[in-house]
């Protein structure tokens, strides 16, 4: 598929169309972040059109999750519609088809409006005595009240080939002998997915189709369509490429019934993931830049992306029973945490903290961020590495984690740690509690006391933050106050009494 901007052709128009009859799929968010791209990259526009025609599936749930998931990943769109508000659209383009000897009228009841029967001979194409009933006897009765599905007349006998250009699979034909006559309206006179999305690509003036893989034998009759829409709307087929598909590490189709919340857009977001690191790891499946690069942000995504990039080969998401997430997809949410400015990362931070039940503020997020950058992947890690700096009184921990080990011994030394936690209480209410102060004055009391900054540091580090593993100690210190750093020496000095 050539590229528009450097092409001279007119400004190309995408679309997105999701049935909400479910959560947003991570592929069809890759899907609409293609097309997002595709449309950007070449100064073109990105409609949103809810393929919500199928009554009987679609739910107001599942709208809202659709727009919940599109909304958190942070891109726009141009244009929105709902394909059931332009059912009268496309049912008079349904009977300009039939009335162009197009379609015909198929009264058998059990095939009322399916598109695919098998049989003794094959695959289901026609029935002939449908497909060569009268106009007159069709029209008789239909006046009776009898219900028909509408079908597409495929041209049989001719040998005419269907021939397309994929801007991802490349050239594709398929023999029109080998097409069933598909159904444009379903019994009921609800149009088919078919003639629904073909009569709203065209009215809308979609110039490119991009969508996944699955859809690509759909294209066929699509272009049936197209070529019957274009006396009434004046519609040229517009250009298509479909995407290769995501599956799991067997191999097999993502789906909700089998590999349950994992192939969820809001799954990701609920577990810390950063919307501009999804977008990079969704990319980056089925698509590379031709620098090989992998941490990429939004903009250079954009200005690199062309379908040339897109890859043939099915992508895969790897996830396991005891870690639902991609591997490269938590590596890229770490990167792209630690590009995060500090006031923005506290702002994705803010809710984690809110929803774990602690009293945080932006403020104190502001000044914990740093100090946890480093040490998370997802956003919700910051909860069990920082929930310290926002708890009045510390979560019971081991007293024996204060004392810090002697060299070639299984125990430590708890009088050493008792001097240690003393002595930080005589010297901390003398200190500026600043980094540069406390470094000093703590690194001056471990000389006095004949200790190298290990053994001087460990009591301190967990007596204040209840934890042997925790950010720096100094800048800690300072966040927490001189006033909570005191009573948590305190607390862990009458805890040692209980190791006796």
């Amino acid at each position: 598929m050539p590229d528009p901007s450097s092409s001279g052709a007119a400004t190309p128009r995408v679309r997105f169309a999701p049935s909400p009859t479910g959560f947003l799929h991570v592929g069809s968010a890759r899907t609409f972040i293609f097309n997002w791209l595709y449309a950007r990259h070449n100064h073109g526009k990105l409609v949103l059109r809810l393929d919500d025609t199928d009554v009987e599936r679609n739910t107001e749930a599942s709208v809202q999750s659709i727009f919940e998931g599109l909304r958190w990943l942070g891109l726009d769109w141009d244009e929105e519609y709902k394909q059931s508000e332009r059912l009268d659209l496309h049912c008079r383009q349904a009977e300009a088809i039939f009335l162009r000897g197009l379609a015909y009228r198929d009264f058998t009841p059990a095939h009322a409006g399916d598109d695919e029967h098998s049989s003794s001979q094959g695959a289901w194409l026609c029935n002939p005595g449908m497909r060569d009933l009268s106009r007159e006897a069709s029209d008789r009765r239909a006046a009776a009240g009898e219900p028909f599905a509408l079908r597409y007349r495929v041209p049989r006998g001719e040998g005419r080939v269907l021939r397309f250009m994929d801007g991802v699979y490349g050239a594709q034909s398929k023999l029109a002998d080998e097409v069933e006559d598909f159904a444009l309206l379903r019994s009921d006179g609800m149009p088919t997915y078919h003639l629904a999305s073909c009569v709203d690509d065209a009215d809308l003036g979609i110039s490119h189709i991009i969508r996944g893989q699955d859809h690509l034998t759909n294209t066929f009759k699509h272009l049936l369509i197209f070529e019957a829409l274009g006396e009434g709307l004046g519609a040229q087929p517009p250009e298509f490429a479909h995407l290769p598909l995501l599956v799991a590490p067997d191999g097999s189709k993502l789906s909700k019934r089998k590999h349950g919340p994992v192939v969820s857009v809001t799954t990701y977001r609920d577990a810390g993931f950063l919307p501009q690191a999804f977008v990079n790891f969704l990319c980056l499946l089925g698509w590379s830049p031709k620098n090989d690069r992998e941490f990429l942000a939004l903009n250079e995504i954009r200005d690199l992306f062309t379908l040339e990039g897109v890859n043939r080969a099915n992508a895969v998401i790897n996830f396991t029973d005891d870690d639902p997430f991609d591997a490269k997809a938590v590596w890229l949410n770490a990167e792209h945490i630690r590009a995060l400015p500090v006031d923005e990362l506290s702002d994705r931070l803010l809710p984690f903290f809110e929803q774990a039940g602690l009293r945080a503020t932006r403020e104190k997020v502001l000044a914990v961020a740093p100090l946890i950058r480093e040490r998370i992947k997802l956003l919700r890690d910051a909860v069990p590495a920082a929930d310290f700096f926002f708890l009045d009184k510390l979560a019971p921990y081991d007293p024996a984690d204060l004392i810090p080990p002697k060299k070639g011994e299984l125990t430590g030394d708890a009088a050493l740690a008792r001097r240690v936690l003393q002595t930080a209480l005589e010297v901390l209410p003398e200190t500026n509690f600043d980094h540069d102060s406390l470094d000093h004055a703590l690194r001056a009391a471990a000389s006095q006391l004949g200790l190298k900054a290990g053994p001087m540091f460990q009591p301190i580090r967990v007596a204040v933050c209840g934890r042997k593993n925790a950010p720096p100690l100094f800048e800690t210190m300072v966040v927490l106050g001189r006033e909570a750093c005191l009573e948590r020496i305190r607390q862990a000095l009458a805890s040692l009494e209980s190791l006796g």
